[in-house]
């Protein structure tokens, strides 16, 4: 239909003679990407707005066209509310396009949810919005609710799809709440509507996110179509529970049924070996990556740098790092953290450094990196230097991670005052991990008065954390308080709190072998206790004196280097010695972090039987070699 007017824009990146309503459509779709990007086209598109109102009447379809333009950006938002009240013709697209609008914030909700409930008619798409921006922004429970009424509302039936019951199950799955899951899935199976494999999906996330994983998997088990997607989320739901051994299993019968993993498969598994310090696995599941080439990017590439830097390997994660064509921010990042967490800053300080030369502008992951890289190593000013770029040069707002990174190396250099200062001054909430760190800091230069404090704050943040209790009762014990001590044994008792045993672990062969502390159930046990009391007798030649300040019973000095002689990383240290070739490296991990005595007497057996010992504790990886620690004695 030909206009009264014709309108003609110009801009940088825009321009448009509009005469027809056909020019308009084409004027519409080659603005709407380019408003979805920059703000700045707000004014083009209400430009094109106004220009409806040369058209009379505008047709629907029109209408429709610019509301959906003008909803895509925040900054022309108002102006679609405004039209919609203006247009003589509307239909359930107009007001649908609006509520999905406005639901894409939490400040536009109660909007939404007032538009939603003005709409003459509604169909399945209305539902499904209005019920999945209550979910998406912490409203699950009202989500549901509306989803009953859709089900009351006469004329609704419609509605009753695999689109609106997907969204009301992301609600039960957002609520946590398995009752009104299971509930939904009995809906779907008595109205037929699950043979949709979204909403077979939907149901195996919401039953493993709420806490039901073998619930997930008996739904994985019945779908009738699996591909790689829904076996890629099935292994992962058993990797987030914990449950590796059964995430593997499945990540093999994926294999054997003729599935081909892809890159976020991949990705997945890796992370889980190196969550799991799987390292014989993770090296098969790089092998047959890279023979299959669909781990060819960077996101695959990087959980394969993640996990060799988690198995203390940075030569294999830099081979794997300059081995990709273009390596991202991810990849970056995950250099720079993994040499932080072995005891390496110089190296993870040079490839921050070479990060900011490539052209890549640094996120707050890769600060919390460099941070911690700097806590680590005690380099006060320099951390500091990069702590306040963070806001200064970059733009980007301080979190509670970066706080956490920059009290661990205050308090691990004994700058207490200046820790109190950034604390009482910081712009955010601290968290559980800068008292964590506050509080190691107080164990390490044995600071009784801010240990207290900081255990305080850990109490009502995890009332349940044994590590704080433990920590607390090392730092009394530490300094002579034993009555201290027992107080804080007996408050662990009252409440039922119990210490998480300490254990470390080693691959030798085709066995992953366990220890605790004293342990004489290994087989080798008489053998590798007869080989500890050798390295202590040649230890002692050294000058190597117990440090029984790890000890928190207050028992005859006798007993106290009976109790520390035996720690779980000695014995697989020792077992390592035993059943891995001569001069090849130890490698085990701890679950807890390692005390210093057993730190003392590592690096001393690295002299000793000219072996690297490296050991992973709960924090970071130690590197023992020739009598030294890759930590520099600063952990």
């Amino acid at each position: 239909m030909p206009s009264r007017a014709a309108i003609r824009m110009k801009h940088p990146s825009f321009s448009v003679s509009v005469t027809t309503a056909s020019q308009l459509h084409d004027a519409v779709d080659r603005l709407l990407p380019l408003l979805r990007a920059d703000a700045s086209h707000a004014s083009a598109a209400r430009a094109i707005a106004a220009a409806v109102a040369s058209f009379r009447p505008p047709s629907t379809l029109l209408s429709n066209r610019i509301l959906h333009l003008l909803s895509s950006h925040p900054a022309t938002l108002p102006d679609a509310v405004a039209l919609l009240a203006s247009l003589p013709s509307t239909d359930v697209c107009s007001y649908n396009t609006l509520v999905a609008a406005l639901g894409r914030s939490s400040r536009g909700l109660a909007s939404a949810r007032a538009l939603f409930d003005r709409m003459p008619r509604r169909d399945h798409f209305s539902w499904s919005a209005v019920i999945s921006a209550h979910a998406r922004h912490g409203q699950p429970r009202a989500a549901l609710a509306i989803y009953r009424r859709m089900l009351r509302e006469p004329g609704s039936a419609g509605a009753d799809n695999e689109f609106t019951a997907s969204s009301a199950l992301a609600a039960a799955t957002a609520a946590r709440c398995a009752r009104a899951g299971r509930e939904l899935h009995c809906h779907v199976v008595r109205r037929g509507i699950d043979a949709d494999a979204v909403v077979w999906s939907a149901l195996a996330d919401m039953y493993a996110k709420c806490g039901r994983v073998d619930d997930a998997r008996s739904v994985f088990d019945r779908m009738p179509v699996r591909d790689v997607v829904s076996w890629t989320a099935m292994v992962e739901r058993y990797f987030d529970a914990g449950r590796d051994g059964q995430g593997f299993r499945l990540f093999v019968r994926m294999l054997r049924s003729g599935i081909q993993p892809n890159e976020f498969t991949y990705a997945g598994v890796l992370r889980a070996c190196a969550e799991f310090t799987c390292e014989k696995l993770g090296k098969q599941v790089h092998g047959r990556m890279t023979k299959s080439r669909a781990g060819d990017s960077c996101f695959a590439e990087s959980a394969l740098v993640h996990m060799y830097s988690k198995y203390g390997d940075m030569g294999t994660a830099v081979g794997v790092f300059r081995g990709m064509p273009k390596p991202d921010l991810v990849s970056w990042t995950a250099m720079i953290s993994g040499y932080a967490q072995n005891g390496q800053p110089d190296e993870a300080l040079h490839y921050f450094d070479m990060l900011l030369r490539s052209g890549f502008r640094p996120d707050h992951v890769t600060f919390v990196g460099v941070l911690s890289a700097c806590a680590h190593a005690g380099l006060v000013d320099k951390g500091l230097g990069i702590f306040h770029s963070i806001k200064d040069e970059y733009g980007i707002e301080h979190t509670a991670d970066h706080y956490a990174c920059v009290i661990d190396l205050l308090s691990r250099s004994g700058l207490f005052e200046r820790a109190e200062e950034m604390i009482d001054t910081m712009s955010v909430k601290p968290n559980k991990f800068l008292w964590a760190s506050l509080l190691g800091g107080c164990r390490i230069h044995k600071n009784v008065r801010l240990a207290k404090w900081a255990a305080e704050a850990l109490f009502e943040i995890e009332p349940e954390n044994p590590a704080t209790y433990v920590t607390l009762a090392n730092i009394y014990a530490s300094v002579g308080l034993f009555d201290e001590v027992e107080n804080t044994r007996r408050i662990m008792e009252l409440k039922r709190i119990t210490k998480m045993p300490a254990s470390s672990w080693i691959e030798a062969g085709t066995r992953v072998h366990v220890f605790l502390v004293g342990d004489k159930l290994h087989p080798q046990a008489e053998e590798i206790y007869a080989l500890l009391k050798k390295l202590y007798l040649k230890m002692r030649e050294e000058g190597y004196v117990a440090d029984t300040g790890f000890v928190l019973h207050d028992v005859e000095d006798e007993q106290k280097q009976q109790d520390i002689g035996y720690h779980s990383e000695r014995l697989a240290v020792a077992f390592g010695i035993i059943a891995t070739p001569k001069g090849a490296p130890i490698k085990v991990f701890k679950n807890l972090r390692i005390c210093g005595d057993c730190h003392t007497t590592i690096k001393l057996i690295s002299k000793i039987v000219q072996r690297e010992i490296i050991v992973r504790d709960s924090n970071r990886f130690h590197h023992f070699k020739n009598g030294s620690c890759s930590c520099r004695d600063f952990w």
